[in-house]
């Protein structure tokens, strides 16, 4: 009798383990009571498992983000202070910049933690998107290929605007240098704009990321140089404090917000940085690759938008070289090559977008065509950046809107929702901190998105009706 109780017992007992083992709702790779497979799934370490032919080191991939965020988009920060003022702009600025650095450490913090996950030592900024929603709510993981999609989306149409914004300033830089040189011969800023697309057309068709390394090399130096020449400048008879703004009206915060946004949002080489570093634990941190890069940014900023819109005023342009005297060499000299410097980061920003067209049409096989396809893809997508920038020509306007729409949805709604989704059945923090802090700046980049883009195409409008006046004035004038 109680030898036939045993058998029963042990048989239950064998019975309840199948049951759990077959349940649909328990699903793992790890065997029932293999201790070793716990082991293994805890010890999984994404960085040790990165084979990287040619790593960067700590100091730089700090140089690397400084390339990121140090370019066209610190001379157009005094014109943001122009729509500021100085303390509001001070305040402002130093805000921003906590946020977007907060955002980037979100982001890079869900991608090291999603990778364990996934087991890839590592994932680009789509990849990550799309496996927060993967390995998140269960409700939610069927969209990771969608949220992928829309951030490959989101970054082709965040980089075609910042295209827009290279041609109408190369256009602005030359109309500038041009028209005291030569005043019989006055172009408008639409034809200036029509003359890049040959020049961009040819460079646009390099196609390996790694011929044009130099063309980064000479933007690198020649930025430096247009640099050294506009703070010279900027600091030069400065005038009293008190002759400027110190808080601007609330109607014009938009236009200041939306272009720090687009000045300081680095997001889309945040990512390839991280991925390449020799050491990626230093990335996060205190002090870190992030904090040391962007105080460094924020401090920059700061400077040169305060001391900036010092200087010039309400005179202030959409990229403060404009503002450099016209009967300088070196001024002039400046302007030209920071148009110089900007055409060379064209071909390496336009190799964004392309990345994600090219991967497109290789999913739909392989064609005779496929050189003539490029060409004609390429050669189209410069056609229309040129085409938008000649219509809407205001350097400082276009700044903002792409700034409003794209880098406010990229740098700050994404990661919030992406941070909020993979935590959600995880850690949402005490009291739900994480899903608080993420709707504040889910909020902040609506608010962004909506005043800014609203305020850009209004003044954008306003601007378009007035150059029309201006010519059928100048018409009947002439008719008269």
């Amino acid at each position: 009798m109680d030898r036939d109780k045993k058998q029963n017992v042990q048989m239950d007992n064998f019975s309840s383990t199948a049951e759990l083992t077959s349940n649909l709702g328990f699903q793992s790779s790890l065997s029932i009571g293999s201790s070793k497979g716990i082991e293994d799934e805890k010890k999984y370490d994404p960085f040790e498992h990165r084979k990287l032919e040619h790593p960067n080191s700590t100091i730089g991939s700090i140089v690397h983000l400084l390339k990121a965020c140090l370019g066209s988009g610190i001379l157009a920060m005094p014109a943001a202070f122009k729509n500021s003022g100085l303390v509001t702009g001070a305040i402002g600025t130093l805000l921003a910049g906590f946020i977007c650095t907060h955002t980037v450490h979100v982001l890079v913090k869900t991608s090291q933690e999603v990778c364990v996950d996934a087991k890839k030592p590592s994932m680009s900024f789509a990849e990550t998107c799309g496996a927060a929603f993967t390995y998140g709510p269960k409700r939610l993981q069927g969209w990771g290929g969608v949220m992928k999609k829309i951030t490959d989306a989101s970054m082709t149409l965040a980089y075609l605007g910042v295209l827009c914004v290279y041609v109408v300033f190369i256009a602005s830089s030359f109309k500038e240098v041009l028209d005291p040189l030569y005043p019989e011969y006055v172009l408008s800023i639409q034809i200036y704009c029509f003359l890049t697309l040959v020049p961009l057309v040819l460079i646009g068709q390099v196609r390996n990321l790694k011929y044009l390394v130099p063309f980064s090399a000479i933007a690198n130096a020649l930025i430096l140089v247009v640099f050294a020449i506009t703070m010279y400048y900027i600091f030069v008879d400065l005038p009293p404090l008190t002759e400027r703004k110190m808080v601007e009206n609330v109607t014009q915060w938009p236009l200041f917000l939306s272009t720090v946004i687009f000045a300081m949002e680095g997001i889309g080489v945040v990512m390839p940085v991280e991925n390449e570093m020799a050491n990626p634990r230093r990335f996060l941190g205190c002090p870190g690759v992030l904090n040391v890069a962007m105080v460094i940014v924020i401090s920059l900023y700061g400077i040169v938008g305060f001391f900036g819109y010092v200087q010039y005023g309400d005179e202030v342009k959409g990229s403060i070289t404009l503002n450099l005297p016209e009967h300088s060499i070196f001024a002039q000299s400046a302007k030209l090559l920071m148009a110089l410097c900007i055409f060379l980061t064209y071909a390496l920003q336009f190799y964004v977008p392309m990345e994600m067209i090219t991967r497109y049409l290789e999913k739909r096989g392989t064609n005779t065509c496929n050189n003539m396809i490029q060409i004609s893809i390429r050669t189209g997508i410069i056609l229309f950046t040129v085409v938008v920038a000649a219509a809407f020509p205001n350097l400082e306007l276009v700044i903002s809107l792409v700034g409003a729409v794209f880098f406010s949805t990229l740098g700050l709604l994404i990661p919030a929702i992406v941070d909020t989704v993979y935590h959600w059945d995880k850690n949402l923090g005490c009291l739900n901190y994480v899903l608080w802090k993420n709707l504040l700046i889910g909020l902040i980049s609506i608010i962004a998105l909506v005043s800014g883009a609203y305020v850009s195409i209004e003044k954008m409008i306003e601007d378009f009706s007035n150059d029309h006046t201006a010519h059928d004035v100048h018409d009947n004038a002439t008719i008269t």
